[in-house]
């Protein structure tokens, strides 16, 4: 089988060896064409998309699949499947994890205070204290749900379809969720229903003091209303970690913000040793003639 390689993003020298050891009779190829049967893609080099359409998977090498999706040369009669990769929602709980105790023990405020050399205690809260929202029930807003519940914090979760995870109050209601959340946490695919859904009206109907942490994509925020409920007092701080344009521009505001803790996207990154079994057996299920797992919903976005 003849399997393409195509990533302007996802480094070549981490997959070829175990891509080489976990297929020792496949052919990767670096450049399609007709006889690529499955194509292994995290943003592709333009052009790539509309040369697959005789491939039988386009396998995506991350978890978003919305860049793909937008691509007008993404070949409509190829399967296309999402990464669903165990390291990758183990990063994702450890980063969710780090924001929220950052905002909840103060440590955004204590790195104030030593810039300013100020020793003052903060009160403390029990995690029991706060409840804790979660746009998003898939893979990786259902772990970081239970390990937010394991520390002790009280979890809600936001999904479009009924969830059910033990210890997590789950709603397909946004209205029900926002105004318990004092910590809202964006795990969200990208969709035309989602788009901006982080707006002035959701920013209003959550507690006052609470704080954002947007791990997803950053056109899910509306950035002026975020600003505004931060100079308002109305939410805490802000933990962003995707923008609409990355690398975020060194001008933007957003860099000196005393509200907001930028990191540059980084909550969550494909490991390849982990994600390889994943990989290989949609292969298989390929060679096989079986269908691929993980199948993106094109009419959903996911």
């Amino acid at each position: 089988m003849r399997i393409l390689f195509a990533s302007t993003s996802e480094p070549l020298e981490a997959w070829r060896p175990l891509l080489a050891q976990a297929l020792p009779h496949d052919e990767l190829v670096l450049e399609p064409d007709p006889s690529v049967e499955v194509a292994l893609v995290a943003k592709p080099p333009a052009g790539t998309l509309s040369r697959l359409r005789g491939a039988k998977l386009i396998q995506s090498l991350w978890m978003g699949v919305d860049g793909l999706l937008a691509d007008p040369e993404l070949p409509r009669g190829v399967p296309l499947a999402r990464l669903v990769d165990p390291g990758m929602v183990a990063a994702m709980t450890e980063s969710v994890l780090a924001h929220v105790l950052d905002w909840h023990r103060h440590l955004y405020r204590y790195r104030e205070q030593q810039r300013a050399a100020t020793w003052r205690a903060l009160e403390q809260r029990l995690a029991a204290d706060r409840t804790v929202g979660i746009l998003g029930l898939g893979a990786l807003g259902a772990a970081a749900a239970r390990g937010l519940a394991a520390l002790g914090f009280r979890v809600a979760g936001w999904s479009r379809r009924p969830k059910a995870i033990p210890g997590v109050h789950c709603t397909t209601r946004l209205e029900e969720l926002l105004p318990i959340s004092d910590a809202l946490v964006c795990l969200l695919p990208l969709t035309s229903a989602t788009r901006g859904i982080l707006d002035a009206r959701a920013f209003s109907r959550m507690p006052a003091g609470g704080c954002l942490i947007n791990l997803a994509r950053g056109a899910h925020v509306v950035v002026p209303d975020l600003l505004a409920a931060l100079a308002s007092g109305h939410l805490a701080h802000a933990y962003l970690d995707v923008f609409e344009r990355e690398p975020l521009p060194p001008a933007d505001p957003l860099w000196s913000h005393p509200g907001v803790t930028i990191t540059p996207h980084i909550a969550a990154l494909t490991e390849p040793r982990t994600a390889l079994p994943k990989v290989v057996a949609n292969i298989e299920r390929v060679r096989r003639g079986e269908t691929p797992l993980d199948l993106v919903d094109r009419q959903a976005g996911y």
